[in-house]
């Protein structure tokens, strides 16, 4: 496989995947409606401005392309946005996904890497999460993945020569090493973004959410994965299509966690800023803890992460953070 099709490849982990298949000498042509993405993240090969509901241009990008595999990112992402309006995110998250399979499927394009989340588990009862517990979205993003990730089963048992790998992503963090793209949101609500433009002066203070969970101080845990290794699982994943490898779902996260109290430390430690932290009342739906048993992924495809460093994944986000001023 040597040309892939990229949906969302402007967007934070997209153009991070898009970086190292251009490292590696994939052909590439990136495919975004740049709501959310940036022209400048896509560092190799060709951008489309596109929106997957143009299913006219989204069909002919493809006939003309004519790619050995798609990589699937452009969704919304945003959890609290996702229960105040649902319907954007299953017209986007699983309506757009679904016409972007219909368009595959008349082509016969059949390699497909899935970008999904952990929030498929809601609030796992077993930790480490492995990939066969139960799936218990609790709100409309989580259950928007998780009909895309029912679209691609029955996709693949109905129609001979479809595979797919659905990445089922934990708490993603950190920048491109040599600085070049990074997180870029208007909306920053992850934890080490949210501290790290704090200690800029974006935000007076960082709330934390609940300080009285059963865990050694009191705050949530998360599996942090550096966003360079998460990538490497998407090139992972496309050898292992490449070898024959059937459809499958794999975790991705380091199968450990930190909590909130460790990150703000961490963050205080590298920027050197001793902003002002406020404990704040839970919020609904917030799990003890989340961490990924991402076995699987190991074993099946040979992963092997290289950033597995707390600091590491909290510098490279900040000399990010300050590159954007």
């Amino acid at each position: 496989m040597k040309r892939i099709f990229v949906t969302g490849g402007a967007g934070y982990i997209g153009s991070h995947v898009v970086k190292a298949l251009g490292e590696r000498g994939y052909d590439v042509l990136t495919y975004d409606n740049l709501s959310t993405g940036h022209r400048e993240a896509v560092l190799h090969g060709e951008l489309i401005i596109g929106d997957l509901e143009d299913g006219a241009l989204l069909r002919r990008t493809l006939e003309q392309f004519r790619p050995d595999a798609v990589i699937h990112f452009a969704a919304h992402i945003e959890v609290a946005e996702s229960v105040s309006n649902p319907l954007k995110y299953y017209r986007n998250n699983t309506l757009n996904a679904l016409n972007l399979l219909d368009a595959l499927r008349e082509q016969g394009i059949g390699r497909f890497i899935f970008s999904s989340t952990a929030a498929v588990y809601g609030i796992p009862e077993h930790i480490p999460v492995t990939e066969d517990a139960p799936l218990a979205p609790i709100n409309p993003y989580g259950a928007s993945k998780m009909m895309s990730e029912r679209l691609l089963a029955d996709l693949s048992a109905a129609q001979d020569g479809f595979d797919y790998v659905a990445l089922r992503y934990f708490n993603v963090a950190g920048a491109d090493a040599q600085n070049r793209i990074g997180q870029n949101y208007r909306n920053a609500t992850h934890l080490i973004t949210r501290a790290l433009k704090t200690a800029k002066g974006e935000y007076p203070k960082l709330q934390i959410f609940g300080c009285d969970y059963p865990t050694d101080d009191g705050t949530c845990i998360r599996d942090y994965i550096h966003v360079d290794d998460l990538a490497a699982a998407h090139l992972a994943a496309l050898d292992y299509l490449a070898g024959g490898g059937t459809s499958a779902i794999f975790n991705c996260g380091y199968g450990h966690g930190y909590s909130v109290r460790e990150v703000v430390d961490v963050a205080k430690q590298v920027t050197g800023v001793d902003f002002t932290v406020e404990e704040a009342s839970r919020r609904a739906g917030d799990p003890p803890a989340l961490v990924a048993d991402s076995g699987k992924l190991r074993e099946r495809t040979g992963w092997a992460p290289q950033h597995d460093d707390l600091d590491f994944i909290v510098r490279t986000a900040w000399e990010w953070e300050k590159r954007l001023g």
